[in-house]
């Protein structure tokens, strides 16, 4: 079962597809594991080709619910993207899980987060903040926000928003608030504080955030006290994973993962 629903987020809704898995027979309604998905820069639930649509279903057939949505500006959600700074998309974040929370099919104990580019950057410092997340898959996920993210937008334009106040990136009209918030977000640093369990996923032929990213996180992530953390580089993978093999490399780990996860979770409980 799919539907579209619209989550309050300030003074704004954002847009959200809500994938739970169809059940059959008179048994109560069964409580099943939850994953967010948080998209990257200026994206959407969608992804490109399609690839949160996928990924989302695929993960249903295996007995995940799953919530992907639009952050504020992009997608169908209402709001400027670029008008507020990295902390919106944290709070849309808490937001939509502070929802998801609600939701009767839910079992509250089995929350993960998958985060792709600068959504895997905002799911790591959620995570470091939020003890309900139980498992973190990122993709391909942003490192240095600052640093990445000034790169992608280009030096002309990240200049010219320093300088009026906004540029005009693909019609997403940044502000300087925008690149300011990024220099104070440090997933890296913060990485140390989230106890759960992490799968990192990166592509080798990613040409927009380093493979070597996910080397960063991984050295964070060993030095905690708590928690497992797991690598695979995908073979062949770009950015968004669009060939046919590397989105079923991807899609293949991440569900076994998940799947191993929940199952540890409901045999500890």
């Amino acid at each position: 079962m799919e539907r579209t629903l619209y989550i309050p987020s300030g003074d704004i809704n954002l847009a959200a597809t809500l994938h739970v898995p169809d059940e059959t027979g008179d048994r109560a309604p069964a409580k099943h594991p939850l994953v967010i998905i948080c998209h990257g820069f200026i994206g959407s639930r969608i992804g490109v080709d399609r690839l949160f649509v996928k990924a989302a279903r695929e993960l249903t057939a295996s007995g995940f619910a799953v919530l992907r949505f639009d952050y504020g500006g992009c997608g169908e959600s209402g709001g400027d993207y670029g008008a507020g700074g990295l902390d919106v998309l944290l709070t849309q974040t808490r937001d939509v899980l502070d929802y998801a929370f609600r939701l009767d099919q839910i079992d509250p104990e089995r929350v993960s987060l998958i985060g792709h580019s600068l959504g895997g950057a905002v799911a790591m410092l959620t995570a470091s903040q939020d003890k309900r997340i139980s498992s973190l898959v990122l993709w391909a996920a942003v490192a240095r926000p600052y640093d990445d993210i000034v790169r992608i937008v280009g030096e002309k334009e990240y200049q010219e928003a320093l300088l009026l106040g906004r540029t005009d990136h693909h019609g997403y009209l940044l502000q300087d608030r925008f690149f300011q918030s990024l220099s104070g977000a440090l997933p890296l640093r913060q990485a140390k504080q989230y106890e759960g369990e992490v799968l990192l996923l990166h592509g080798n032929r990613d040409d927009v955030i380093s493979v070597d990213a996910m080397f960063h996180y991984e050295r964070e992530l060993r030095l905690r006290r708590r928690g497992s953390c797991e690598t695979e580089i995908i073979i062949g993978g770009d950015h968004t994973f669009s060939s046919a093999d590397s989105y079923q490399r991807l899609i293949g780990s991440t569900v076994k993962w998940l799947r191993d996860q929940t199952e540890f979770a409901t045999v500890a409980v």
